[in-house]
């Protein structure tokens, strides 16, 4: 797949995330513009995508037999994948609005990744969250 940018030049030298974070930004600021959504806040921005996370994960819930009233239906795992997508775009979305950038991210990522193996071990401050 080619990634050019709005002047035709091509993105080769991004990342997957960075062309993940770019991309949707490009298509948030398509949907911006095209809406007349230019007066919607930052904080509006992050409530309406929250709001439709939740939808995304319910029909990603809906997708994995969480009804366990029911008889199971065999797993879609086409449709568990892009409910995973639609959840990954308005994630990436909100990160974009608040000026959190990919590199952001997976440091974050990786600081809190850390915390969270440190924490099942013991090893942090936090308490409560060690094997027993």
């Amino acid at each position: 797949m080619k990634f050019v940018n709005e002047n035709g030049e091509e993105l080769s030298g991004m990342d997957k995330l960075d062309k993940i974070f770019y991309l949707q930004e490009k298509f948030d600021q398509d949907v911006i513009k095209n809406r007349n959504l230019q007066d919607i806040t930052p904080e509006q921005w992050i409530q309406k995508q929250t709001l439709a996370m939740v939808s995304e994960l319910a029909e990603l819930i809906a997708e994995v037999n969480f009804k366990w009233w029911k008889n199971p239906k065999e797993i879609n795992y086409s449709a568990v994948k892009e409910e995973l997508i639609d959840i990954l775009h308005f994630f990436v979305g909100m990160c974009n609005r608040v000026g959190m950038t990919s590199d952001e991210m997976f440091r974050i990522y990786i600081d809190k990744n850390e915390e969270n193996f440190r924490r099942q071990y013991g090893q942090s401050e936090k308490k409560g969250y060690e094997f027993k």
